[in-house]
């Protein structure tokens, strides 16, 4: 659990970033209708939980660095007995301050009439503009309204700033307390993509392998997976983004899992596949170790000082050798990658930043620059080729084979530490493990 004092240093940090007389809002995240007058279930912000911890809908966070009747000021629901009972607890402006550490809170129904107040002369208005319309919206109508009381000798604010580019950049360095939260994470997926293995027979439904992994997650205390789970049997395996879960698994396929559980607002991010009868045919096998080898060179690749994008062209080369070994591809690999065919059978990147998103915030490049690889970061490698079902360019054996595999990555000082090694990945400890020696 990320501590008290851990919120209140990032607050501090990013306000160090801010200059002299200027303030930042940030908005917590709006409840989302699902049909009628049920809601999905609520998750804050990133932005703004990693800043405060605050978990309740119609919240809006101001820092105000250097202020001296306090810095940090929360609006928020009131408490209402009345709605508690249907709804839950509430912390209220009174516990806003005392739970949370606020140094001044406010009921969010008097926003507009004290948040323009703090916005007045000030130079800085530190705002992602464009995330939450509607505020968007609320914040220009309280600007203009300052303006257009400038003749009285009210002062506007003279510049909006992005603050995505500051609080982002402090969000893609993890600290020891998020480091351990994400291990945590990790194991618990892992654990659960292990279950998936040893569970699984010819006959089940994909959506049913995605039970026995929910089930894994919530049972570790990890109550939602970190995005919809993919589980793609068969053809499936090769829709990158395949979240129907529908069909009977078949002997004779392979089952592809993309599925990560959320653990105190951090995600896990793991792929495994494997054949739904526990052995792999010669074909699978094949290209499930021209993946694994792709995989395991671009971690090696992932270490401090080295650029971002060098990890994802190891398994391009690895990728377009392996496929050019098997037949799959005709040519020389130089040629092949600089004409992108690989991208027939391997069509996304290596991988992406990981963290409380699991497609998680920083930049990538840095004034036009792959950037570099650097201590705190964590990331996810996740090679895979997909032979479409239909794709009668390739022999018919290798038509519908789809495979992905994903690790969690944290870099520290020495290079790469695998999060999510628990979870096997070579053939012949998967085979292992799902028969159960």
């Amino acid at each position: 659990m990320i501590s008290k004092q851990e919120f209140a240093r990032r607050r501090r940090t990013l306000m160090e970033l801010m200059t002299d007389n200027s303030i930042a809002v940030i908005t917590g995240a709006a409840e989302r209708i699902r049909n009628r007058d049920t809601h999905y279930p609520y998750r804050q912000d990133s932005d703004f939980y990693y800043l405060t911890g605050f978990s309740e809908p119609e919240a809006v966070l101001v820092l105000i660095p250097g202020r001296e009747q306090g810095q940090f000021l929360l609006f928020c629901r009131e408490r209402n007995p009345e709605r508690e009972i249907w709804d839950g607890y509430r912390a209220g402006p009174e516990g806003a301050c005392s739970e949370y550490g606020a140094d001044d809170a406010f009921p969010i129904d008097d926003i507009d009439d004290i948040l323009p107040g703090l916005l007045e002369g000030r130079e800085k208005v530190y705002y992602a503009m464009g995330r939450d319309p509607s505020f968007d919206r609320h914040l220009m109508e309280w600007i203009n309204s300052i303006r257009s009381r400038s003749r009285a000798g009210a002062s506007p604010p003279g510049e909006l700033v992005d603050l995505d580019h500051f609080l982002h950049e402090l969000r893609l360095f993890k600290s020891a307390g998020e480091q351990k939260i994400m291990r945590a994470a990790a194991s618990i997926s892992a654990r659960a993509h292990c279950r998936a293995m040893q569970v699984c027979r010819p006959g089940m439904y994909e959506y049913q392998l995605q039970a026995e992994i929910e089930h894994e997650f919530a049972m570790a205390g990890a109550r939602f997976p970190a995005y919809n789970s993919i589980v793609g049997g068969g053809a499936n395996g090769c829709i990158l983004h395949y979240v129907e879960n529908s069909a009977k698994l078949t002997s004779g396929d392979l089952v592809l899992i993309d599925a990560g559980c959320e653990l105190e607002h951090y995600a896990s991010d793991i792929t495994r596949t494997f054949p739904v009868n526990g052995r792999f045919s010669a074909e699978q096998k094949a290209i499930y170790d021209v993946v694994l080898q792709a995989q395991l060179e671009a971690i090696e690749a992932c270490k401090p000082g080295n650029h971002w994008n060098e990890p994802h062209q190891t398994t391009v080369r690895v990728i377009t050798d392996g496929l050019v070994e098997l037949g799959i591809l005709d040519g020389e690999r130089n040629e092949l990658v600089e004409t992108g065919a690989y991208r027939d059978f391997y069509m996304h990147r290596a991988g992406h930043w990981l963290g409380m998103d699991v497609h998680d915030v920083g930049d990538y490049k840095v004034h036009d620059e792959w950037r570099l690889l650097e201590s705190g970061m964590a990331l996810t490698v996740e090679p895979g080729i997909y032979i479409a079902r239909d794709n009668t360019r390739v022999d018919e054996r290798w038509r519908g084979i789809g495979i992905r595999i994903e690790d969690d990555i944290l870099l520290s000082g020495s290079g790469a530490v695998v999060l999510s090694a628990d979870a096997p990945k070579t053939t012949s400890d998967i085979e292992t493990l799902m028969a159960g020696k």
